[in-house]
């Protein structure tokens, strides 16, 4: 059965192969495609020359995103080792390969720019030099501004202001605060400042990024493996410059996301070259190309200042964030303020400031990566939090607990965290974090001290973390989804969402199945396509749950109204004397029954009233808020450095769960993933931006045998106010606890506190002072 983009390949498609940049910073002074153009069964060869000067940002987001539209198919200045240089169409793939060959490129090469102080240097190279527009709020010296801008760079168009002054390689900024930061501080006992630093790593899906694109009649079809249909729509609509309903996209079921497939990496490409061409196409990415051309985690630097007193109360928080976007800014104001946003509301603190700066350089691209910043926030904050209690002498569990938010308290630090607006000030709803945080401290046994052998090199200690996430963005998302009995009585959802293997699809069926008391079986769903469902802002931010899913509840909700009209028609009965019964039968009061089979034969015959179907639709400023606490015990040999975690417990408040053993698989599969990035996963560049380890042998990913032995994940079940049956996101959260909770095991363990991720024996070795 078709299931994936490959299987929808038409036999006589052509082949995408893409040059690319051997330096991360360098101009395209020669390009020479003669000989690769005249080879037999070259279908297209296209360079920087021949594109559109048509600017966007690849990453998917609601119009208009809050990032800067600075990315062209192709640019006469390459940017990082992997960015294009020339693509070739070809009958076969082979021949693709020998075309690529045949072009010869010359350049000029510049100094790369590779780490935030790099780019922060007063004689930095700027890494996008390009003249700079708005679509709203230009300031009034912009001409100025624009001046000595470098025509070979192209251009930058902001959607709105993001704080941005790229000829200073500054792609974005954020500042907030509420209270009085410094009166916190002066009232405090002990004020500790601490820096902590996260590097880059890549999304790593089993799947890479992969699509199909063939025109049909006058329009683009596009067969993809992505969490933003309609994103991707829009985007490939503009750089053909033709309407978006001439552009149909297809999500197929699709081999891992990790929010690398919210960007649009390669459809773009092979979206212009079938409309130009008029070639069906076929793009996939190798594994190299996935780490050198795809997106990958931002690296980040955070400054915590933290002030306490002696009775566990933190008097004031202040983060200063430096992120590294690499060259281009999708995604680049917003995973950095997630750092922020889903942390500091975490805290029942009255003063709190953040700043958040985001820098261009020339490394590989950054972008969406499952946890969306909130990782990286998690990490420095609860560390940070972890050492203040050490500073105080306070137990760490007692200072959680004094400092950790409840339901009903009120969240104003969130007015300074919206994306690029104000943020909207919610009280906290549902909470199911204390009973998470007791919970699992019992598990653990964090009452009862560890015991240590003294004559063992093996040293154990434990550490734990609390943790948040949200479910969509409230203010900014929209999900539309139409549910229609067909004439046998089933019903057919058509849902706007995209099931990335998440389970969407099931979880709707669910809904409509609970909501009409039919057999889930008798529900099928077609979701993820841009002409067979209404609009979605796709599957991100923890968003497929609550924001589709209360779609096709509303769907659902909207047909049980029309069928129970239908039905008291057909029964001469009044509508408020019916209900439904399992399993899709109509009752009244008096007992008469209609199933759904007769009640459809009927309204769609000749006499009848016509099929039954109705529309959802769900937007909302309400936040349905997942909180948690996860829990770890690792043993660390004080000789060799090695780490090994003995024991991790994750604990969430998901609301209702919809699929309970679903949701406790996403649990593992995050937790494991996410101890993986705190033990072991780098992306290592050399001195001139090449990545070293671009392979799945050298760039080390966890196994499943390398799981903790003890490995427990538990749902705390809490009755959301807002979402679909209660229920709240759930696998996006499962990313932020791992690396504070191992990282304060350690420093228990051993005494080292490694504030740089990942956490390495050499680091260990280092903090030790066995090694320099």
């Amino acid at each position: 059965r078709k299931a994936f983009v490959e299987d929808f390949v038409d036999s006589d498609a052509c082949y995408l192969e893409v040059l690319r940049s051997p330096y991360a910073n360098a101009f395209i002074t020669d390009i020479d495609v003669s000989k690769a153009s005249q080879l037999e069964g070259v279908v297209k060869v296209l360079t920087y020359k021949d594109v559109p000067d048509i600017y966007y940002t690849s990453a998917g987001q609601g119009s208009p995103e809050p990032s800067p539209h600075d990315k062209r198919l192709m640019n006469q200045k390459v940017r990082h080792v992997g960015d294009r240089v020339a693509a070739v169409v070809a009958e076969t793939q082979e021949i693709a390969k020998n075309a690529i060959s045949l072009i010869d490129v010359r350049y000029e090469v510049l100094k790369p720019v590779l780490t935030v102080e790099d780019a922060m240097a007063p004689d930095a190279p700027v890494v996008q030099n390009g003249s700079v527009s708005f679509g709203v709020g230009a300031p009034a010296d912009l001409n100025r501004y624009n001046e000595g801008s470098d025509p070979r760079e192209g251009s930058i168009f902001y959607p709105f202001p993001i704080h941005a002054d790229s000829k200073h390689n500054l792609a974005s900024a954020a500042h907030g605060q509420i209270g009085d930061v410094e009166k916190g501080f002066n009232e405090a006992d002990v004020v500790i400042e601490r820096t902590y630093q996260t590097d880059q790593i890549q999304c790593t899906p089993l799947e890479p990024h992969v699509c199909f694109t063939k025109v049909e009649g006058d329009r683009l079809v596009i067969h993809a493996s992505t969490q933003v249909p309609y994103h991707l729509r829009r985007v490939l609509a503009r750089i053909c410059s033709i309407p978006e309903s001439r552009v149909h996209v297809v999500k197929e079921k699709v081999g891992g996301g990790y929010g690398s497939k919210q960007d649009i990496l390669i459809e773009d490409l092979c979206g212009y070259l079938s409309w130009i061409t008029g070639r069906p196409i076929y793009a996939r990415n190798t594994r190299k190309e996935e780490f050198i051309a795809n997106s990958t985690r931002h690296p980040m630097k955070l400054a915590v200042k933290m002030g306490g007193r002696k009775d566990g109360s933190i008097t004031a928080i202040q983060i200063d964030c430096r992120a590294n976007t690499g060259p281009f800014g999708n995604h680049c104001l917003t995973v950095p303020m997630n750092s922020c946003s889903k942390t500091l509301p975490l805290f029942k603190v009255d003063n709190m400031k953040f700043d958040v700066y985001t820098y261009y350089t020339n490394c590989p691209p950054a972008g969406a990566y499952q946890g969306y910043g909130a990782p990286k926030g998690a990490y420095a904050l609860m560390m940070c939090m972890a050492e203040l209690a050490k500073a105080l002498d306070f137990d760490y569990l007692e200072m959680v607990r004094k400092n950790c938010v409840e339901e009903g308290y009120m969240l104003n630090i969130l007015k300074g965290l919206g994306e690029g607006r104000e943020g909207t000030v919610v009280p906290v709803g549902s909470c199911g974090l204390r009973r998470a945080i007791e919970e699992g401290a019992a598990m653990m046994g964090f009452d009862k001290p560890l015991v240590q052998d003294p004559d063992s090199n093996w040293k154990v200690g434990r550490g734990f973390a609390m943790i948040q996430q949200g479910s969509g963005l409230p203010g900014l998302d929209h999900s539309t989804a139409i549910a229609k009995m067909e004439t046998d009585g089933s019903i057919i959802v058509q849902s706007g969402g995209s099931d990335l293997g998440t389970g969407l699809d099931t979880i709707t069926a669910k809904v409509t199945a609970e909501t009409l008391c039919i057999p889930m079986g008798q529900v099928a769903v077609i979701s993820g396509d841009t002409d067979a469902s209404g609009f979605d802002t796709g599957a991100y931010a923890s968003s497929g749950t609550y924001f589709s899913g209360n779609a096709s509840l509303a769907a659902a909700v909207n047909l049980k109204k029309k069928i129970l009209d239908e039905a008291a028609f057909q029964m001469g009965e009044n509508p408020d004397n019916l209900h439904l019964e399992y399993p899709g039968v109509i009752v009244s009061k008096a007992g008469a029954r209609l199933g759904f089979y007769d009640l459809i034969h009927t309204a769609t015959s000749g006499t009848g009233r016509g099929q039954l179907m109705a529309e959802g639709s769900f937007a909302t400023n309400n936040s349905a808020i997942p909180y948690g606490a996860h829990f770890a015990q690792v043993a660390v040999n004080v000789r060799t450095g090695e780490i090994k975690v003995e024991k991790f417990y994750a604990l969430q408040d998901a609301g209702t769960p919809i699929n309970p053993e679903l949701a406790l698989c996403q649990m593992y599969g995050a937790a494991l993933k996410s101890i993986g990035h705190s033990l072991y996963e780098e992306m290592i560049l050399d001195q001139d931006g090449v990545c070293l380890n671009a392979n799945l042998t050298d760039y080390h990913v966890p196994m499943i045998f390398e799981q903790p032995e003890d490995f427990k994940a538990v749902l705390i079940d809490v009755d959301d106010y807002y979402g679909p049956f209660g229920a709240k996101s759930i696998s996006e959260i499962a990313t932020n606890g791992a690396a504070p909770a191992i990282g304060m095991a350690i420093a228990d363990a051993c005494g080292v506190w490694i504030r740089d991720w990942p956490f390495s024996s050499e680091k260990i070795l280092r903090g030790l002072g066995r090694i320099e």
